[in-house]
Protein backbone atom coordinates (compact mmCIF):
# COMPACT_ATOMS: atom_id res chain seq x y z
CA UNK A 1 0.00 0.00 0.00
CA UNK A 2 1.62 3.53 -0.96
CA UNK A 3 1.69 6.16 1.38
CA UNK A 4 -0.95 8.24 -0.25
CA UNK A 5 -3.38 5.26 -0.13
CA UNK A 6 -2.64 4.92 3.36
CA UNK A 7 -3.31 8.38 4.10
CA UNK A 8 -6.52 8.37 2.02
CA UNK A 9 -7.52 5.39 4.45
CA UNK A 10 -6.94 7.11 7.73
CA UNK A 11 -8.63 10.81 6.21
CA UNK A 12 -11.86 8.08 5.83
CA UNK A 13 -11.40 5.99 9.05
CA UNK A 14 -10.94 9.75 10.89
CA UNK A 15 -14.02 11.03 9.04
CA UNK A 16 -16.15 8.05 10.09
CA UNK A 17 -14.98 8.40 13.62
CA UNK A 18 -15.75 12.19 13.56
CA UNK A 19 -19.17 11.72 11.84
CA UNK A 20 -20.54 9.67 15.39
CA UNK A 21 -23.19 11.52 17.12
CA UNK A 22 -23.20 15.20 18.50
CA UNK A 23 -22.10 15.04 22.10
CA UNK A 24 -19.12 12.39 21.84
CA UNK A 25 -15.29 12.43 22.29
CA UNK A 26 -13.48 10.51 19.69
CA UNK A 27 -9.88 9.82 20.03
CA UNK A 28 -7.59 7.50 17.99
CA UNK A 29 -4.24 5.48 19.21
CA UNK A 30 -1.29 3.70 18.00
CA UNK A 31 0.21 0.57 19.37
CA UNK A 32 3.29 -0.71 18.20
CA UNK A 33 4.46 -4.35 18.52
CA UNK A 34 7.34 -6.53 17.76
CA UNK A 35 8.05 -7.54 14.60
CA UNK A 36 7.15 -5.22 12.45
CA UNK A 37 3.21 -5.37 14.09
CA UNK A 38 1.37 -1.76 14.57
CA UNK A 39 -1.72 -1.27 14.86
CA UNK A 40 -4.13 1.88 14.64
CA UNK A 41 -7.52 2.37 15.67
CA UNK A 42 -9.96 4.91 17.04
CA UNK A 43 -12.43 4.79 20.27
CA UNK A 44 -15.58 7.20 20.88
CA UNK A 45 -17.91 7.52 24.08
CA UNK A 46 -20.33 9.76 25.58
CA UNK A 47 -18.69 13.79 26.12
CA UNK A 48 -20.00 13.11 29.93
CA UNK A 49 -18.03 9.89 30.46
CA UNK A 50 -15.57 9.73 33.31
CA UNK A 51 -13.45 7.91 34.70
CA UNK A 52 -13.13 4.17 33.02
CA UNK A 53 -14.98 3.70 30.20
CA UNK A 54 -15.57 0.43 29.06
CA UNK A 55 -16.99 -2.10 26.23
CA UNK A 56 -20.43 -1.45 27.16
CA UNK A 57 -19.95 3.07 27.27
CA UNK A 58 -17.86 3.00 23.62
CA UNK A 59 -20.05 4.24 21.06
CA UNK A 60 -17.67 3.86 18.40
CA UNK A 61 -14.08 1.54 18.41
CA UNK A 62 -12.43 0.35 15.27
CA UNK A 63 -8.66 -1.32 14.97
CA UNK A 64 -6.10 -2.00 12.11
CA UNK A 65 -3.43 -3.79 11.98
CA UNK A 66 -0.09 -3.59 10.00
CA UNK A 67 2.87 -5.61 9.16
CA UNK A 68 5.70 -3.75 7.42
CA UNK A 69 2.90 -0.84 6.54
CA UNK A 70 0.80 -3.49 4.91
CA UNK A 71 -2.46 -4.07 6.22
CA UNK A 72 -2.74 -7.75 7.65
CA UNK A 73 -6.47 -7.11 9.18
CA UNK A 74 -9.29 -4.94 10.47
CA UNK A 75 -12.18 -5.57 12.93
CA UNK A 76 -14.64 -2.82 14.42
CA UNK A 77 -17.62 -3.35 17.56
CA UNK A 78 -19.81 -3.44 14.76
CA UNK A 79 -18.59 -6.38 13.50
CA UNK A 80 -19.26 -8.05 17.05
CA UNK A 81 -21.01 -11.03 17.70
CA UNK A 82 -22.62 -12.63 20.52
CA UNK A 83 -19.42 -14.73 21.18
CA UNK A 84 -16.42 -12.03 20.32
CA UNK A 85 -14.34 -11.61 23.10
CA UNK A 86 -14.70 -7.97 23.71
CA UNK A 87 -13.47 -6.33 27.24
CA UNK A 88 -12.19 -3.09 26.80
CA UNK A 89 -10.89 -0.32 29.80
CA UNK A 90 -10.34 3.17 29.07
CA UNK A 91 -9.24 6.11 31.61
CA UNK A 92 -10.83 9.33 30.23
CA UNK A 93 -8.90 10.72 33.10
CA UNK A 94 -5.32 9.69 31.28
CA UNK A 95 -6.36 9.51 27.98
CA UNK A 96 -4.97 5.87 28.20
CA UNK A 97 -5.91 2.56 27.45
CA UNK A 98 -5.01 0.70 31.21
CA UNK A 99 -2.43 -2.37 30.44
CA UNK A 100 -1.08 -4.85 33.08
CA UNK A 101 -3.05 -7.86 31.56
CA UNK A 102 -5.29 -8.46 35.01
CA UNK A 103 -8.85 -8.41 34.15
CA UNK A 104 -9.77 -8.02 38.03
CA UNK A 105 -7.09 -5.37 37.99
CA UNK A 106 -9.29 -3.29 35.15
CA UNK A 107 -5.97 -3.74 33.52
CA UNK A 108 -6.78 -6.49 30.62
CA UNK A 109 -8.01 -5.58 26.98
CA UNK A 110 -9.34 -8.28 24.44
CA UNK A 111 -10.41 -6.58 21.54
CA UNK A 112 -11.35 -9.83 19.01
CA UNK A 113 -9.01 -11.49 20.29
CA UNK A 114 -8.68 -13.57 23.51
CA UNK A 115 -6.42 -14.36 25.97
CA UNK A 116 -5.13 -17.27 23.20
CA UNK A 117 -5.52 -14.63 20.80
CA UNK A 118 -6.46 -17.65 18.79
CA UNK A 119 -10.37 -16.51 18.13
CA UNK A 120 -10.36 -13.30 16.07
CA UNK A 121 -11.76 -15.05 12.52
CA UNK A 122 -10.86 -16.30 9.58
CA UNK A 123 -10.28 -13.78 7.87
CA UNK A 124 -9.62 -11.59 10.88
CA UNK A 125 -7.76 -9.40 13.22
CA UNK A 126 -7.70 -8.79 17.14
CA UNK A 127 -5.62 -7.56 20.05
CA UNK A 128 -4.91 -8.89 23.62
CA UNK A 129 -3.40 -7.44 26.17
CA UNK A 130 -2.67 -9.92 28.72
CA UNK A 131 -0.80 -10.90 31.62
CA UNK A 132 1.74 -12.55 29.57
CA UNK A 133 1.92 -9.99 26.72
CA UNK A 134 0.00 -7.36 24.08
CA UNK A 135 -0.04 -9.07 20.83
CA UNK A 136 -2.37 -9.87 18.18
CA UNK A 137 -4.11 -12.64 16.34
CA UNK A 138 -4.23 -12.69 12.58
CA UNK A 139 -6.97 -15.00 10.56
CA UNK A 140 -7.80 -17.15 13.50
CA UNK A 141 -3.88 -17.28 14.57
CA UNK A 142 -2.19 -16.30 17.58
CA UNK A 143 1.00 -13.61 15.89
CA UNK A 144 4.06 -14.58 19.18
CA UNK A 145 6.53 -12.29 17.50
CA UNK A 146 4.30 -9.05 17.61
CA UNK A 147 4.11 -9.07 21.44
CA UNK A 148 5.56 -6.53 24.04
CA UNK A 149 5.36 -6.55 28.02
CA UNK A 150 1.99 -6.43 29.15
CA UNK A 151 2.74 -2.72 30.88
CA UNK A 152 3.80 -1.25 27.41
CA UNK A 153 1.64 2.07 27.88
CA UNK A 154 -0.95 2.26 25.60
CA UNK A 155 -2.22 6.12 25.34
CA UNK A 156 -4.06 8.58 22.70
CA UNK A 157 -1.81 9.80 19.49
CA UNK A 158 -1.70 13.49 19.27
CA UNK A 159 -2.39 13.50 15.60
CA UNK A 160 -5.19 11.39 14.76
CA UNK A 161 -5.28 12.23 11.24
CA UNK A 162 -1.63 9.88 12.01
CA UNK A 163 -1.94 8.18 14.80
CA UNK A 164 1.15 6.43 14.59
CA UNK A 165 3.30 9.09 12.99
CA UNK A 166 4.22 9.90 9.95
CA UNK A 167 6.00 7.72 7.57
CA UNK A 168 9.51 7.33 7.65
CA UNK A 169 11.32 9.19 5.09
CA UNK A 170 13.30 6.37 3.75
CA UNK A 171 9.20 5.33 2.61
CA UNK A 172 8.32 8.49 0.56
CA UNK A 173 8.78 8.32 -3.10
CA UNK A 174 10.75 11.04 -4.32
CA UNK A 175 12.17 11.64 -7.54
CA UNK A 176 15.81 12.05 -7.63
CA UNK A 177 17.70 14.50 -10.08
CA UNK A 178 20.84 14.53 -11.50
CA UNK A 179 22.78 17.75 -12.13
Amino acid sequence: MNSDTLAMFRCALLAAALASPAHAVTHAFCWTGSADYRMEGFITYPDTATGIVTENDVTGFSITGYRDDRIVGRWSMAEREPDTSWTLRFDTETLSFPTGGYYEDGTYQEWNADGTATNCGEPGFGFNGGNRAQDVCVDGVFVEESGVSPDTPLGISPDPANPCGPLPMSSLTVPRHRA
